[in-house]
């Protein structure tokens, strides 16, 4: 039997924010969320957001504090702005780290104590939230997390070097925009990592023994789009049709993970940029990955599933597993990231034994999803392939 419920209502397409003032929103006053950077103003997306409320009699404030790697101290900062100002939801705008950030600073406005107190994980106490969370609105402006379509966020404690997962179904947002507009001024090297984020979702999404029919054909779909316009996406970032695709595909990663489990490679990543924090998601993603499928391929785990993923990919006569590994290293290159390395981001050989110990120790839920088992010495194995 499958059972899942998504209960967020979505505006997909070019365009779509500027209908915004037409829907009805969950309340009256609310917070916005973006983080550090500056691009949600120089683009003019936080002014068109803030007339699009203004339009629906919505007072707004801004919280701009969010990091890449959003941290447990600027939820808890956010969630006390929005108890000050009594909003009564979060709009979260721009990528996975306010979107992330909204649903939980949505739990904190609303419940007492540390947001660690809900953490189930690690050092986390596993309370369970006790109110309703404050209502949420996402409005994306990149194709890399899903997160508008799910009801999980992922955040880092500085303070005990942690960054786990945590979710409930309270926190699916009510509404989410994805509009392909506001993702064409997205650099390229971003672009590559918030899409292989996406093809990644749905890849582990699709060997996962939580996989099922629905969640297989969002996957298979969503490969599908991100192997042809990807690259396109990386090389024209104006290519609007490039942009809608990879957009789908993104939301189709959400619905995966909203229908079904990812399995370690994300526990693995977690484990990189939870040390080293100015690591992109993706960019540790796409550091991990040659070693983490190839690792399943040489176990024989589920081979017809890569060799339809390879087909999906492009090659269309994919008659084994490791043909998968062909298209994924094809896909890399033509994102340009085939040569990135751990050493780039300041990442030291001596720590791979380490992270090894440490990922399998910590989240032991999402390995548990692997389509085979995955031992301590496998995962150390991983690391040590995957250093350059």
């Amino acid at each position: 039997m499958i059972s899942f419920c998504i209960p967020t209502k979505f505006l997909f397409g070019a365009g779509a924010l500027k209908q915004l003032h037409k829907q009805q929103l969950p309340g009256k006053k609310t917070l916005i969320v973006i983080t550090q950077g500056k691009s949600a103003r120089k683009h003019g997306y936080l002014a068109e957001l803030e007339k699009q409320l203004d339009l629906a009699g919505v007072e707004h404030m801004v919280y701009d504090g969010i990091r890449p790697n959003p941290t447990k101290d600027s939820i808890m900062e956010a969630a006390a702005a929005a108890r000050r100002e009594n909003c009564d939801f979060i709009t979260a705008l721009g990528g996975g780290s306010p979107m992330d950030s909204a649903k939980v600073i949505a739990v904190m406005a609303t419940n007492p104590g540390d947001l660690w107190d809900y953490c189930v994980k690690g050092t986390g106490k596993g309370l369970p939230i006790q109110n309703q969370p404050l209502p949420i609105v996402c409005v994306t402006t990149t194709a890399g997390t899903g997160s508008e379509a799910d009801g999980g966020a992922v955040i880092s404690n500085t303070e005990t070097c942690e960054k786990y997962g945590i979710g409930d179904p309270r926190m699916f947002p009510t509404l989410s925009v994805v509009d392909p507009e506001l993702m064409l001024s997205v650099p390229p090297a971003q672009t590559a990592y918030q899409g292989l984020d996406t093809f990644f979702h749905l890849a582990e999404g699709y060997i996962s023994r939580t996989s099922n029919l629905f969640n297989q054909m969002f996957a298979l779909t969503g490969i599908e789009n991100v192997s042809k316009y990807l690259a396109i996406s990386i090389k024209d970032g104006t290519n609007l049709e490039a942009r809608e695709h990879m957009a789908f595909a993104n939301t189709l990663g959400g619905f995966v993970m909203a229908t079904g489990r990812l399995t370690s490679e994300h526990a693995m990543e977690h484990v990189l940029s939870a040390h080293y924090p100015s690591l992109p998601h993706g960019a540790g993603l796409i550091l991990l990955c040659r070693a983490y499928f190839g690792h399943f391929i040489s176990c024989g785990a589920v081979p017809e599933k890569f060799i339809k993923m390879a087909q999906a990919m492009g090659i269309k006569d994919a008659n084994k597993p490791e043909d998968f590994l062909t298209a994924l290293e094809d896909l890399l290159k033509d994102c340009g990231v085939a040569d990135l390395k751990m050493s780039d981001f300041g990442i030291k050989a001596n720590e791979m034994e380490q992270f090894g110990i440490e990922a399998k120790t910590v989240t032991p839920e999402m390995f548990a999803n692997d389509p085979t088992e995955m031992t301590k010495e496998d995962c150390i194995e991983i690391y040590r392939k995957s250093y350059r």
